[in-house]
């Protein structure tokens, strides 16, 4: 039997049962315990799979062991994402990522050099899915007790986290040298908490350990990691030619739309939409899509301010598209410039030539066994005396990309068949008003370079053609 009691727009639902059972009216000061959740847990495999074959991920964690113990050995401590999120979806912090292929939370993963092991440091579950006022809504979800997701992991060892601390403060204890990925070379300085903001996840593992354990020797891993991850995997790259494909698609999708009177937001709308058609999951940072006078400016400073990416472009400027896709957690990153009514003129054409003859330049001189610092030296030397002040980019003109548009780089490091990087000479020249510049994603070969964007068109002539 039941009945509705309607009082103040609040509809109360009075059940009675005939016979035994759980009450469906529950929550806190009812004196009945809360109902279990009714949905099953949701298990791990049930959702995801690691990108590659687990021995991938076993075959990096075997080099990076190789590197730490060719460079003094110890723990290489490599922390997962802590899973909170302000609305976008979940990525996983790109080492632990590369190097375990999963999406657990609050996980530390550690390689011991000296005993030659891999150790996975999780929680029990996934406090994600946990939440005891809404159990059938979050099912909950086991990690650490989860043997089928320890069995596509392929990690030598699995500890609860909370043990990690005992863990850490006995091998510290016995001599052990802590190694971090401090994300560029040199020595780790301690960080200092700032007043205003937050630290990353690694200044926060340094700062927590220097404060557990201030007599550990902790050293920066980012050459054993660095040296690794600049070479990518047949299978890396595989994933990295979509993702190009995918970028290239949504320039020649967006470029079709420009004309006087669109503004950028339009053409940048069109070509995350292009993106996602591509099967791409995410965009690797905002695209970069400036004209006319915005043109002139880095995209820190038109980011610096809400609505200034907005232009509404004019007859006779040029556009500039800095723009990625990421697909199965590898990125693009490509550069074009184009006239907004369908013709450059004799100055922008110029000027756009400066930028492809360096560009030209560099890919020329990309094989194995050169450095990028001597892609910069080539880079230089490309550069007429009288446009290199409007030439405003330092080291080689480009950088690695992988899972980000930031990938780690050792700029004395010989170029190696595998390794994937931009080259992107950029022009600014604030006195005529001119900004321009190309940008393409080179893998390295055996015998030289291969342009992995190859196939959208760069001169002049080309894109003009495009447009049309």
């Amino acid at each position: 039997m039941s009945a509705r009691v309607f009082r103040r727009g609040v509809i109360v639902l009075i059940l009675a049962s005939a016979g035994p059972g759980p009450s469906l009216v529950t929550g806190p000061g009812r004196g009945m315990e809360p109902l279990a959740a009714q949905t099953p847990e949701q298990r791990y495999t049930d959702w995801t799979r690691l990108e590659f074959r687990a021995q991938e991920y076993a075959y990096r964690r075997a080099r990076i062991l190789d590197g730490l113990r060719a460079s003094g050995g110890g723990l290489l401590l490599t922390p997962s994402s802590d899973g909170l999120t302000r609305g976008e979806t979940f990525r996983q912090l790109e080492d632990f990522w590369y190097l375990t292929g999963l999406e657990v939370v609050h996980s530390m993963l550690v390689l011991d050099a000296q005993r030659d092991r891999s150790i996975l440091f999780m929680p029990r579950r996934d406090p994600r899915f946990d939440n005891p006022g809404r159990p059938n809504d979050f099912p909950g979800r086991p990690l650490l007790d989860d043997y089928q997701l320890r069995s596509i992991a392929g990690i030598d060892e699995y500890r609860d986290i909370d043990g990690l601390d005992d863990f850490l403060r006995l091998r510290v204890r016995g001599g052990a040298t802590l190694r971090v990925n401090a994300g560029s070379t040199g020595e780790i300085t301690p960080p200092t908490v700032p007043l205003i903001g937050s630290l990353d996840p690694t200044a926060s593992l340094i700062l927590r350990l220097r404060t557990d354990h201030p007599n550990a020797e902790i050293v920066n891993a980012f050459d054993v990691v660095a040296r690794l991850r600049m070479i990518k995997t047949p299978a890396e790259i595989d994933h990295m030619r979509v993702a190009a494909d995918a970028t290239m698609a949504g320039i020649q999708s967006a470029a079709w739309r420009i004309r006087p009177g669109v503004d950028e937001r339009t053409l940048q709308g069109e070509f995350e939409n292009t993106c996602r058609t591509f099967g791409s999951q995410a965009l690797p940072f905002t695209p970069i899509i400036k004209s006319g006078p915005n043109s002139l400016w880095p995209w820190r400073l038109l980011a610096a301010h809400y609505d200034r990416r907005n232009r509404r472009m004019e007859d006779g400027d040029l556009v500039i598209f800095d723009v990625g896709c990421e697909v199965d957690g590898y990125i693009s990153d490509v550069g074009r410039t184009f006239p907004v009514n369908g013709t450059f003129t004799d100055i922008q054409r110029e000027k756009l030539l400066v930028s492809t003859r360096v560009a030209d330049a560099i890919i020329e001189a990309v094989r194995p066994g050169v450095t990028l610092r001597d892609l910069t030296s080539v880079a230089y030397a490309a550069i007429p005396d009288e446009e290199e002040a409007h030439m405003q980019t330092g080291s080689f003109f480009g950088h690695h990309i992988g899972l980000s548009a930031g990938d780690p780089a050792l700029m004395d490091e010989p170029l190696a068949p595998g390794m994937v990087f931009t080259v992107e000479p950029w022009y600014y020249n604030h006195d005529i008003g001119v900004a321009a510049f190309v940008e393409d994603v080179i893998l390295v070969t055996e015998d030289g370079a291969e342009v992995l964007t190859a196939t959208l068109p760069r001169s002049p002539e080309e894109l003009e053609a495009l447009m049309r």
